[in-house]
């Protein structure tokens, strides 16, 4: 049976770094592998509003509307789920995602909306599932579902995870506006792995993805690499959870970029304990300039507490290697975990000075499913809410007999302080026409994400790119349009302007003295 799909990747906030997304184009990438003709709805790099939603489905008529999200952004995705829901009652609605996989009978008793959940690594059930979506009888043969029925939770039990990763179609990323994600300027991930035998308490990676790495071919990976790099993207990040822990296959996948002159700046995730100095430097070579680490504590206990597994030693050699071979490294530390003190908040922070790298601190977020929430009962936590948005990272929402979340966002300011006077007399000497020119791109560089990001999350190119010219250079008219609108000046608003349009991410006609100005990618 053909069927029309709309999948529907839901709002991201700016600081957590929206790049286009991976998991949504797997998904849509399965659907038309089974038959469908697929469109994204993508309110990442674009307003969401309930009419904007209806009239998206109006001209598509999709049989099928779903989503996917992590806890941050999910009462969002199921709130568009449900509009998208009482706008046309036949729609079949579905959302997949670690959030809704650990929370599904939550989920559906909350949002009766929402019809079924897809639950974990997604593609072969949706595979299956969607020639037999219009017949709710059958989905109960379909491994990898959760749904009411009757007002009965029926889960199917876990799919089975895709051995072959190189068997699965290469992600529908055409199916993206990309031009606005090359404005935003964020790398694109890829994934050369699925996988994870670790066990931290606080992560849902083993669970989502399986113990068993699984590994993508290196020369399909590179291929995949460089059809990336000839669409204009200059950047790439390595999202896998393991990508430095097979060493051969690093350096295979490393001499195949380099056999092949690929030019481009990536980065990579990576434990401590897999990384050394041989490996990172060949990684040097063939483009990576940056390597992040959780090192998540800098506290012995508090790393075997939580089941972490690598030693302060293992992260001061990592770190070391990384200099060695002309990296950044970067680290990321967690406040809030079970147990926490003021006594180890201080050990991480006085860790993180020892490194003297780029470092951050993010706070627990107990997701549904993580051992840390199931089992919070042994642990020295209390959980405070199950407000899923406040589940960003961003402020403390536990608490520990020696802390309250008050004690924890205390310190993580007084962390950050020394970075934000810095930053800000970096600002002020720029004000004053005293940065250099490496100083000067830092604080334009903010200033210029300021500006897409309120064009992208307004529609201001849809809202005000069309008009009566006035007899104006074009590029100079819009600029002057869109500063009112951003209350940016002209003069910087022009500038990224013109860059805009040089690189073809922007474009815009001329017709009967009218202007129309457009995003030279994007989906209807």
């Amino acid at each position: 049976m053909f069927m029309k799909v709309a999948l529907i990747t839901p709002p991201y906030p700016l600081e957590e770094v929206p790049s286009p997304p991976l998991g949504i184009c797997y998904v849509a990438a399965a659907c038309e592998a089974a038959g469908a003709e697929v469109r994204i709805f993508d309110y990442i790099v674009s307003q969401y509003t309930p009419d904007k939603l209806h009239r998206q489905m109006d001209e598509f008529q999709p049989d099928v509307v779903g989503a996917t999200s992590v806890t941050m952004n999910f009462p969002v995705g199921a709130e568009i789920l449900k509009a998208a829901k009482q706008h046309n009652p036949s729609v079949i609605t579905v959302m997949g995602g670690p959030h809704v996989s650990f929370d599904a009978k939550n989920t559906l008793t909350r949002f009766p909306e929402i019809d079924a959940i897809i639950v974990g690594e997604g593609e072969n059930t949706l595979m299956q599932w969607m020639p037999a979506a219009g017949s709710r009888s059958a989905w109960h043969g379909i491994k990898g579902l959760a749904f009411m029925d009757g007002g009965q939770f029926i889960s199917t039990g876990p799919g089975e995870f895709i051995e072959d990763l190189d068997a699965l179609p290469l992600p529908s990323r055409h199916l993206l506006p990309l031009s606005k994600y090359k404005a935003l300027g964020f790398p694109i991930s890829i994934i050369t792995s699925r996988g994870c035998p670790n066990k931290c308490i606080f992560c849902l990676g083993r669970k989502m993805v399986g113990f068993k790495v699984r590994y993508r071919d290196t020369t399909r990976v590179v291929d995949e690499i460089e059809s990336l790099v000839s669409k204009g993207f200059e950047r790439i990040n390595i999202a896998d959870d393991l990508f430095v822990s097979n060493k051969k296959r690093v350096r295979r996948l490393c001499e195949e970029i380099l056999n092949r002159r690929i030019n481009f700046g990536w980065s990579a995730f990576a434990r401590v304990d897999t990384v050394d100095e041989e490996t990172l430097t060949l990684m040097r070579r063939a483009g990576c300039d940056a390597v992040s680490f959780g090192i998540e504590s800098g506290n012995q206990e508090m790393l075997e507490r939580v089941q972490k597994r690598i030693t302060l030693d293992q992260a001061r050699r990592a770190v070391r290697a990384c200099k060695n071979a002309g990296m950044i490294a970067h680290a990321s530390f967690m406040v809030g975990l079970p147990g926490e003190s003021r006594e180890t908040m201080q050990d991480s922070m006085e860790f993180a000075r020892e490194l003297a790298i780029e470092h951050g601190y993010h706070f627990l977020s107990p997701f549904p499913g993580t051992t840390v929430r199931e089992h919070v009962a042994d642990y020295d936590l209390e959980i405070l809410t199950e407000d899923w948005a406040r589940y960003d990272a961003n402020t403390a929402i536990v608490r520990t007999s020696h802390l309250d979340p008050e004690s924890m966002n205390a310190f993580v300011a007084e962390a950050y302080a020394p970075i934000f006077e810095k930053w800000n007399a970096l600002k002020q000497k720029h004000a004053d026409g005293k940065s250099t020119p490496d100083e000067a791109l830092q604080v334009e560089s903010e200033g210029r994400l300021r500006l897409i990001y309120d064009i992208l999350s307004k529609d201001l190119v849809e809202k005000t790119g069309y008009y009566q010219t006035n007899g104006k250079e074009p590029i100079r008219e819009f600029s002057a349009r869109i500063a009112q609108e951003t209350g940016i000046s002209d003069e910087f608003v022009c500038r990224y302007m013109n860059l805009w349009v040089e690189k073809k991410f922007l474009g815009y006609a001329v017709q009967n003295g009218r202007v129309a100005w457009f995003w030279t990618s994007t989906n209807p």
